[in-house]
């Protein structure tokens, strides 16, 4: 699968070109992870290497080392120039945030590799179901969703920023698409059970937010009152939590820790209809593919289900 075309450098190779828009939109890459996304068929990542050292060479992609060191691996990431170069095609949104050197080699990277690697599993599986879709260029990382009332700034202001915002087209053994999209947070065992717990009451929050007017100001007449995230998204987006960087049984005692926290969070509760979230492993989506039994439902029974996560109705 090819990314779009985009206006790029001439004299560069075409599989040079198609790391650009990769690089700018997902920030920080292995060759390996690379060559997954962009030539799945290759057995090795040899070819995508030299194309990276070609950016290299032109100053629009650069690499650092991987500070927990597996033979001298380089993580590849765009450069300013390589930026911009993107940017003048307009064919892809501009980002806010472009990574730098200091944030290529800071300890974010096995974050961002981990997110890389949960759409990886979206990606490889939806080329494996006919009629599925799930492209190099499917998820955005940190998308920012603000929750606030009237038009100041307060304590009470909530910015929900999920690690990455996805998108899968899905097709059904009957044959019914379903365009799917997915909020991801990856918790890497690295952040208390209880701030995690907190972040996802934060969606919550979103899921049943609706905007009032500023002070002084009134909604037009006839106006539809409804939630924010009406505005962005067809349906509200399932919430998949990956767990990674622990054993097996230390991922499954934080799940089980999760769903005690969720379940005695009143505003948890309250958003179950519109709120579909679940947990799993990133070694278990990786393994078996989100379509798969390997999510719990964050709320309501424990039986593993996939990735559509079934509405459930929770008492409140």
């Amino acid at each position: 699968m090819s990314t779009p075309a985009l206006t790029r450098p001439s004299g560069l190779p075409r599989l040079a070109q198609e790391l650009l828009p990769v690089l700018y939109q997902h920030r920080l890459l292995t060759a390996e992870q690379l060559t997954r996304l962009l030539r799945p068929n290759a057995a090795t990542s040899r070819y995508v290497r030299r194309q990276l050292l070609q950016l290299q060479a032109h100053a629009l992609a650069d690499a650092t080392s991987r500070r927990h060191n597996r033979a001298g691996e380089l993580l590849w990431y765009i450069t300013p120039l390589g930026a911009d170069t993107i940017e003048a095609g307009r064919e892809l949104p501009a980002r806010a945030y472009r990574i730098t050197d200091q944030a290529a080699a800071s300890t974010l990277q096995e974050h961002t590799l981990a997110i890389n690697d949960t759409a990886l599993a979206f990606v490889e599986h939806a080329r494996q179901r006919s009629g599925d879709e799930c492209e190099p260029l499917s998820w955005d990382m940190e998308v920012a969703h603000r929750v606030r009332d009237g038009n100041t700034r307060s304590a009470d202001e909530v910015w929900l920023t999920p690690d990455a915002v996805l998108h899968y087209t899905h097709t059904t053994d009957s044959g019914e698409r379903m365009l799917l999209d997915f909020f991801i947070e990856v918790d890497r065992s690295t952040m208390n059970v209880a701030r995690l717990a907190a972040k996802l009451h934060a969606y919550a929050r979103y899921a049943t937010y609706i905007p009032q007017p500023a002070p002084g100001t009134r909604h037009h007449a006839g106006g539809l009152v409804q939630e924010a995230w009406r505005e962005r998204y067809r349906a509200f987006p399932r919430l998949l939590l990956v767990l990674t960087g622990a054993p097996s049984h230390t991922l499954a005692t934080r799940a089980l820790d999760l769903r005690a926290l969720a379940a005695a969070d009143p505003r948890l509760q309250r958003a179950a209809a519109q709120l579909r979230a679940g947990i799993t492993s990133l070694e278990l989506l990786t393994r078996h593919g989100p379509f798969a039994d390997v999510v719990t439902p964050l709320l309501g029974p424990d039986t593993p289900t996939t990735v559509l996560l079934p509405a459930t109705a929770v008492s409140a």
